[in-house]
């Protein structure tokens, strides 16, 4: 149950990234509310799987989803750049991640 905490708290993380970007520099009240409303939650999720996970790997996992869900929206719905360089270098932050956890660093 706390790994699926972390994955969501990632899920989330994408979604208050996302909104920091909308929110235009906390101009925007909407994306900021959003902004806050997903960190809050993000932030919770992990410090209760933080209860019973090691903080490596499940930190790990957390910015891995953060940042490639972050980094794909971005490429999809926000207009960013794609290159093959962006799509090689999510698929290496997640074999890391992925790495980390079959190293046997989570047991």
């Amino acid at each position: 149950m706390a790994w699926l905490a972390v994955i969501l708290a990632g899920l989330l993380e994408t979604g208050f990234a996302v909104c920091l970007k909308l929110s235009d520099g906390f101009t925007r009240i909407w994306p900021t509310i959003a902004f806050a409303c997903f960190a809050v939650s993000s932030f919770g999720l992990l410090t209760l799987a933080l209860k019973r996970l090691d903080v490596g790997p499940a930190y790990a996992v957390w910015t891995g989803i953060g940042a490639s869900g972050t980094a794909l929206y971005g490429m999809i719905w926000l207009g960013d750049t794609v290159s093959v360089l962006k799509i090689v270098s999510i698929c290496l932050v997640l074999a890391g991640v992925v790495g980390l956890q079959l190293s046997g660093a989570a047991h």
